[in-house]
């Protein structure tokens, strides 16, 4: 099948104008490529094309009713949750996404945040820029504790390609790692349930998709179970932790420290419990784990290769 005409409704996320666009535009005779799409602006935008490409936007049931000509709905990221999916299927209109793309950047970051943690990076930077140094009656600052983190225990939750790729680098700084069992999922051999695991982990990360089995997995009842010095690190879906439980966690002094990546509303609002200035020991990073030049580009390059199999009639990185 030949893709004529193909439509980017949302490049912003994507690309901040350091990609190499070629391999995408060399999958179509024409892309049509938008910064941002408002939701009344995408049927018309999407008139006569036989490709559309999101990265957010929400492709629902009535918007793909009045997109007659479309045959391939290719996302730019993982999560298919804006698009419509049985809706598609039964329009015949095949959705492919990406995958694994982000795997050495997100671990990464996540190693980032507990290092962070871990060795109170944000209290020491405060401090300096306070001037708590330059008034030390001696060489260093040590106000805070700094936890080492050979030695301890990390505890997974979602163990796939990026928990592994979490779990290699926890091993490097000498951690011991254990895997958890997800709710709405058989137990695994060597794997502990949620009560067996938590009380014995020094750092817990969250690698796991959300779904209505794993929405608030880590709530009040699961924070309390974990140590008063464990970290807790979440570069998965704000979803999963209840943020309210963990805020008031933090207040109470229960956890060494907390970082998270995301939020369940994004862009979040202001009153997001984990964005009052008082929570302490938190680190709130902007969605930004994925987003290194590499693992955009990456996408990039998954893009024509969906595009590409599928004109080829062998789709790849189907999802409906």
């Amino acid at each position: 099948m030949t893709l004529y005409r193909a439509v980017f409704l949302d490049l912003a996320p994507l690309d901040q104008g350091d990609l190499d666009l070629a391999p995408l535009r060399t999958a179509f005779d024409e892309l049509i490529c938008h910064t941002q799409s408002a939701p009344q602006e995408i049927v018309e935008r999407l008139q006569g094309a036989q490709v559309a490409i999101v990265n957010k936007l929400a492709l629902t049931d009535e918007t793909l009713a009045r997109c007659a000509d479309l045959k391939l709905i290719l996302i730019a990221a993982t999560g298919t949750n804006n698009v419509d999916l049985e809706s598609a299927r039964r329009r015949g209109i095949t959705v492919c996404n990406c995958q694994a793309y982000g795997t050495p950047t997100v671990a990464q970051h996540t190693l980032m945040l507990l290092l962070a943690l871990a060795t109170r990076l944000p209290d020491y930077q405060a401090a300096v820029a306070r001037g708590r140094w330059q008034q030390s009656g001696q060489f260093c600052l040590l106000d805070y504790p700094i936890v080492e983190l050979e030695g301890k225990t990390l505890g997974l939750l979602g163990h796939g390609e990026l928990g592994s790729a979490v779990a290699r680098l926890a091993e490097a700084f000498g951690m011991r790692v254990l895997t958890g069992n997800l709710p709405g999922r058989p137990p695994r051999p060597g794997r502990l349930d949620l009560e067996e695991l938590l009380p014995q982990v020094d750092a817990l990360t969250l690698h796991c998709p959300l779904t209505e089995q794993t929405r608030n997995l880590i709530g009040a009842r699961e924070l309390q179970l974990m140590k008063p010095s464990a970290f807790l690190i979440n570069a998965a879906r704000g979803g999963l932790v209840d943020e309210q439980a963990l805020a008031d966690a933090l207040r109470r002094g229960h956890l060494g420290g907390a970082a998270t990546d995301v939020l369940t509303s994004e862009p979040p609002s202001d009153d997001n419990p984990l964005l009052a200035a008082d929570v302490p020991r938190l680190i709130v990073t902007p969605h930004s784990a994925w987003g290194s030049r590499e693992a955009r580009q990456r996408i990039v390059g998954q893009l024509a290769e969906n595009a590409t199999a599928f004109a080829a009639g062998t789709p790849t990185r189907q999802v409906n």
